[in-house]
């Protein structure tokens, strides 16, 4: 809209030769890339009447310069009419496929519970591909009659493939996780699940389909926690000001590949008192880069905020790793905080 004054005036200003009046054709081409059909054939229009304006004006119109203007510019009104209709359709096309995109995340990664018994949680994901909902990295809590069983992981590639591991994961998990007596059980029961999808959808990779895995259970009446890590980055103790990482003492291999490797479960009990709190992660976070190359520090970003909210503690990390990464992940990023406030009284 803008420019149909400006090059009018611009044209006034310099009546000498009348070729400014050809910019004219730039108003609805602009146009087709915000307007609707109508305000584009309306743009359009507005620069004819402008053009037979000035060529009126010069007494020029009717001659054949001045004619093929006007059809330069009615053609590229048409054109930018067209534009903008295909325009529009993909608009509510991906409109759509993000929409439906959202309500896969919530079926996927439901939104966790602000409190869980005795412990305060707060999540993060953030998706390594543009526009992006839903990737390869996943978390949930339930509240069992074992205490509070969470996982944390991190399905191999990326796109559709890691999406539906995820989801065979997360419905385990979700199916098992207040029947399975104990974690190694409850590990078993989602290496089941994994390798029998990979059994029953073949695809040329069937066989590097695996998922890494953390699994954690919090009894609500002893200051302690169990952990359990299927090839899983280890996470990290926040307590009395000092940040502890918990490697697993024997870590067995990701979820799908047990089997074939006859692994072992090896369960690891690590204390866990009130006021401490739990910060798991995916390696999106350990293995996001700067612009030089280096990997991101989680341990040392983490210090000094042992002592944060589990929300201060999330936001403080999205945006020191988006910092970090000058905003570009190579990976999905999953990250999840657990603060212990209270022991049940038996």
């Amino acid at each position: 809209m803008a420019l149909i004054p400006l090059i009018t005036l611009l044209d006034l200003v310099n009546p000498t030769a009348l070729l400014l009046n050809r910019l004219f054709v730039a108003a609805p081409a602009l146009a087709a890339a915000s307007w609707n059909v109508i305000g584009t054939g309306l743009i359009g229009l507005a620069a004819l009447g402008a053009d037979v304006a000035l060529a009126l004006g010069y007494g020029l119109f009717g001659q054949r310069g001045s004619w093929l203007t006007l059809i330069v510019i009615a053609v590229v009104t048409l054109a930018a009419m067209y534009v903008s209709n295909v325009r529009r359709q993909r608009e509510r096309a991906l409109a759509d496929v993000l929409s439906v995109a959202e309500a896969a995340q919530q079926a996927l990664l439901r939104p966790l519970p602000r409190r869980l018994g005795p412990l305060r949680m707060e999540a993060l994901y953030l998706a390594a591909a543009a526009r992006a909902r839903i990737g390869g990295d996943f978390y949930e809590a339930q509240y069992t009659p074992h205490g509070i069983r969470l996982l944390i992981g991190d399905v191999r590639g990326k796109g559709l493939p890691a999406v539906q591991v995820a989801a065979v994961v997360m419905g385990a998990f979700r199916e098992a996780a207040a029947e399975a007596p104990d974690l190694p059980a409850l590990a078993a029961r989602l290496e089941t699940s994994v390798h029998r999808f990979s059994l029953q959808v073949p695809a040329p990779d069937a066989e590097e389909r695996f998922a890494t895995a953390l699994f954690i259970e919090v009894p609500e009446d002893e200051p302690m926690v169990r952990t359990l890590s299927c090839g899983h980055p280890p996470p990290l103790l926040l307590s009395e000001g000092r940040v502890h990482v918990l490697e697993s003492s024997m870590p067995s291999p990701p979820l799908n590949l047990a089997m074939l490797l006859e692994a072992q479960y090896t369960v690891d009990v690590s204390p866990f008192r009130p006021g401490d709190s739990l910060l798991l992660y995916t390696d999106g976070v350990s293995e996001g880069r700067d612009l030089a190359g280096d990997f991101y520090p989680l341990t040392e970003r983490v210090e000094g905020r042992c002592d944060t909210s589990p929300e201060a503690l999330i936001e403080h990390l999205r945006t020191d790793l988006l910092a970090y990464t000058a905003g570009t992940l190579d990976d999905d990023v999953a990250a999840l905080v657990v603060h212990r406030t209270a022991l049940k009284q038996g």
